[in-house]
């Protein structure tokens, strides 16, 4: 069973700010196959960090504005 990731994204958001990128689009310019970017997209997966960094640099965007990770009480940082 694979366990649900907490990183939340707004590729979806960030796509369609883009004059509405098609997820085939963005999958292609990564390097990815559009089945993946889609389960990147629906939180359930995780992509590399590579990939994530590729994500961001195609959408024209910082990393912390295309992923996010909800802080958590008494977690250090």
């Amino acid at each position: 069973m694979v366990k649900p990731t907490r990183v939340t994204n707004s590729i979806r958001a960030l796509r369609f700010a883009r004059a509405e990128m098609t997820q085939a689009e963005l999958a292609e310019t990564i390097g990815v196959t559009r089945q993946t970017l889609i389960a990147i997209e629906q939180g359930r997966y995780s992509p590399s960090l590579e990939v994530a960094f590729r994500i961001a640099r195609a959408l024209g965007v910082p990393l912390d504005d295309v992923f996010q990770y909800p802080d958590t009480p008494g977690e250090q940082q």
